[in-house]
């Protein structure tokens, strides 16, 4: 049921975004506790502020309550994916290169199936990821049909 909210709130989304410029990032409906969250994450160059998410969650709210694909009661939050944003689609990966990530994958890779480090290069689908393995430096080429999960990453060197 999940999938089918996030399909049907992507698509009443879509316009409004356009319209106003913004990209979408994420969107995720989930349930904490007894309450269902419909939250959806926007960005664009530079970031986006406050008035910009208030914008978007006023339009959408409106096409929800027209369109009416949640059974449940839920909270409907926009906002910015933050510093860790996720990485999802290849062109995140290649607008990120030469920045730090989080990256998990489906199968072990040298080993691992978790990396931080940095994304060096991404180009035929292959994400590669230079990280530190105790004193030295790796790099790990890693297909991404095998990453599970992606992020930037907040480096604190």
């Amino acid at each position: 049921m999940a999938s089918k909210v996030v399909q049907q709130t992507e698509e009443l989304v879509h316009p409004i975004l356009e319209e106003l410029s913004l990209e979408l990032v994420d969107i995720v409906y989930e349930k904490e506790g007894p309450n269902w969250f419909l939250r959806v994450y926007i960005d664009k160059d530079g970031g986006v502020d406050i008035d910009e998410c208030g914008q978007v969650s006023e339009k959408l709210s409106e096409k929800l309550d027209e369109f009416d694909p949640i059974s449940e009661a839920y909270f409907l939050e926009v906002s910015s994916p933050g510093v860790e944003r996720p990485l999802k689609k290849e062109s995140d990966f290649e607008k990120n290169v030469g920045k730090h990530v989080y990256v998990k994958t489906y199968e072990p890779f040298d080993g691992k199936k978790e990396f931080t480090g940095d994304l060096v290069d991404f180009k035929d689908n292959y994400a590669t990821i230079q990280f530190k393995d105790k004193t030295r430096q790796k790099e790990v080429e890693i297909p991404f049909a095998k990453i599970a999960k992606a992020r930037l990453a907040v480096s604190f060197d």
